[in-house]
């Protein structure tokens, strides 16, 4: 059974060769849709052997159902940049008949790494997302951040996508080019939303607690407390910039409001 790997891309010149190398192994076309990159990301891209269609960024799903016309084949798998394709789940997919299966997707447990660290804690692992789909069946919900496939007549597989998520604790808590507590924050303002002063205390202090000790990151040594202030961190942003932006009109006239991103 033929199948396609889509990748969307913004600036990625570190990650494309090997991600799109990765999909190879199992795919027989690989599709980018890139947000026009100032780097070689299209360039080291085509020569590994990609189709490349670049589109302004919209948002996380959209931009991901973007790629979906361009495919030849109406089986997907969709990873991003920094993500390759374990082992296993090469030999999985390898085995899976998609041309007789009763399925409309496949869902894989992302192993989200810190470094060359495996973090297991606050819910990172198993992380499952429906990565394998058919097109014409399923596609990424219509939203612009924290998008997903929606797990409808879909199997688990147990086999691992690879994540390395961020390079170290300072991406953890600012990776360049992806700064959620203002996208959070301006969509919440967006859709009408409100905070009061405690809102952002509230806000972090409940991510804290809720991923330390609830979601194991107690358990998860230092990375784990590192990883829960961080969500907590963001979270207490996300509120403080959204208190902001209803209290200071100068601030918020600064803001470009035709998009999020």
């Amino acid at each position: 059974m033929r199948i396609t790997g889509i990748i969307t891309t913004l600036n990625e010149e570190r990650n494309i060769t090997a991600c799109v190398q990765s999909l190879l192994r199992v795919c027989d076309e690989v599709v980018v849709t890139d947000s026009y990159s100032k780097d070689r990301t299209v360039e080291l891209a085509k020569a590994a052997g990609a189709k490349v269609y670049q589109h302004e960024y919209i948002g996380d799903g959209l931009q991901k159902n973007l790629a979906l016309p361009y495919c030849s084949n109406n089986w997907v798998i969709s990873i991003d940049a920094d993500e390759r394709l374990s082992d296993e789940l090469v030999d999985m997919l390898q085995h899976i008949d998609l041309e007789h299966t009763p399925y409309d997707g496949y869902a894989v447990r992302r192993r989200n790494y810190i470094g060359d660290r495996w973090v297991k804690c606050c819910r990172w692992y198993p992380d499952y997302l429906v990565r394998i789909f058919r097109k014409d069946r399923l596609q990424f919900a219509g939203l612009k951040q924290h998008a997903f496939v929606p797990e409808q007549n879909t199997c688990r597989l147990k086999a691992d996508l690879i994540h390395y998520r961020y390079h170290n604790y300072d991406e953890l808590f600012a990776k360049p080019e992806r700064n959620y507590s203002t996208r959070g924050a301006k969509i919440l303002y967006l859709n009408g939303k409100k905070a009061n002063a405690l809102s952002p205390f509230l806000h972090g202090f409940s991510a804290f607690f809720v991923n330390y000790f609830l979601r194991g990151g107690v358990f998860g040594g230092l990375d784990g407390y590192v990883l829960s202030k961080a969500i907590a961190h963001n979270s207490f942003l996300k509120y403080a910039k959204l208190r902001e932006y209803h209290k200071d009109a100068s601030v918020r006239d600064r803001e470009d409001w035709t998009s999020v991103w």
